[in-house]
């Protein structure tokens, strides 16, 4: 038997996705066979594509971080899932396929009564804000927080979750985006055309508790200069190159040396162990499940239908997350 994915064949556009056929096989000895529901489209995938990050994978690969799906079969040994388990993965690449083989152990078992959607958004988007916030630093409400970048799949994230903390927050996003961070609770700023430095000091002449940013360019400089004394900015988004990496880690330590007693904290979800990983899995899978949040999905496509998914991705229109769905769910 066969299966599908959709594998990147060289570096460029949305042309280098091509459907690839897979020879189906048995799960080898801790792997489990996993039939994907959901796949989250993210950044890092079309990063990836494009060759913009400083550690790329060897082409061809398929795309694809974070997945829910069902097991079909498990290999000798494994004694933790079973074949009709719900489960989620932080895969990093292989999700755009219709079956992935995963190590059991890296599995975690998801309610099977929630929308496999909105689910597979808290593998990677909701894990990233929460820990984020509760993890790299420890937010309390009253807190006054900055997100940068605020309308992505991660930045809704931080504000359903911001929203949930009983913090106030600020959001930078275009114009067109305003009136749905202000749904969330945010106080937008148009990154277009106003000076979030100028904004901030405006609203809160003390500084803000913390800024959460997934940013290139000068936005760690921006975001340190509007934190108050004892302030906090988490750093989540990967450098586009090898001297920007070089560059982020400069950054890191000449910001954490001056003496203004301001702290810069890097986070990146390869740095979290397994058991953390699971505990806050299940802490975001039991919030969704009693609708104390709210994932906004602005598109939904067939698993193999990822290039349009990527090209809606990259249009820079989106407000929430892109999702790939197994076709029986659409």
């Amino acid at each position: 038997m066969k299966y599908k994915s959709v594998m990147v064949t060289g570096r460029g556009s949305t042309d280098m996705l091509k459907i690839v056929e897979h020879d189906k096989r048995a799960p080898l000895a801790g792997e489990a066979r996993v039939k994907i529901l959901a796949v989250g489209v993210c950044q890092d995938d079309i990063a990836a594509r494009v060759g913009n990050r400083p550690f790329l994978p060897k082409i061809p690969f398929a795309p694809g971080y974070a997945i829910i799906g069902d097991i079909e079969a498990v290999g000798e040994g494994v004694t933790n899932v079973q074949a009709g388990d719900r489960v989620g993965a932080l895969t990093k690449l292989g999700g755009y396929a219709e079956y992935i083989y995963w190590m059991s152990d890296k599995l975690v078992p998801a309610p099977p009564d929630l929308d496999p959607a909105k689910a597979v958004t808290l593998i990677l988007n909701y894990l990233v804000a929460y820990q984020a916030m509760h993890r790299s630093v420890r937010v309390k409400a009253g807190d006054r927080v900055l997100i940068v970048g605020a309308s992505g799949g991660v930045g809704t994230a931080f504000l359903d979750l911001g929203r949930l903390a009983g913090l106030t927050v600020y959001g930078t996003a275009s114009k067109n985006k305003h009136r749905a961070l202000m749904e969330m609770g945010a106080v937008p700023i148009d990154y277009h055309k106003q000076d979030f430095i100028e904004e901030i000091r405006l609203a809160e002449p003390a500084g803000l508790d913390y800024v959460f940013n997934g940013m290139g360019g000068d936005y760690l400089r921006r975001g340190v200069a509007v934190l108050r004394r004892g302030g906090q900015l988490v750093h989540y988004g990967a450098p586009e190159s090898f001297s920007g990496f070089l560059g982020l880690l400069a950054a890191f330590a000449w910001y954490n040396l001056l003496p203004n007693g301001k702290a810069i904290r890097g986070y990146g979800t390869h740095r979290v162990n397994q058991r953390l990983l699971v505990e806050d899995w299940r802490t975001l899978f039991a919030l969704l499940g009693q609708r104390k949040i709210q994932p906004v999905i602005a598109g939904k496509f067939p698993i193999l239908e990822a290039a349009r998914a990527n090209e809606l991705l990259e249009s820079g229109k989106v407000t929430g997350n892109v999702v790939l769905l197994s076709p029986e769910l659409l």
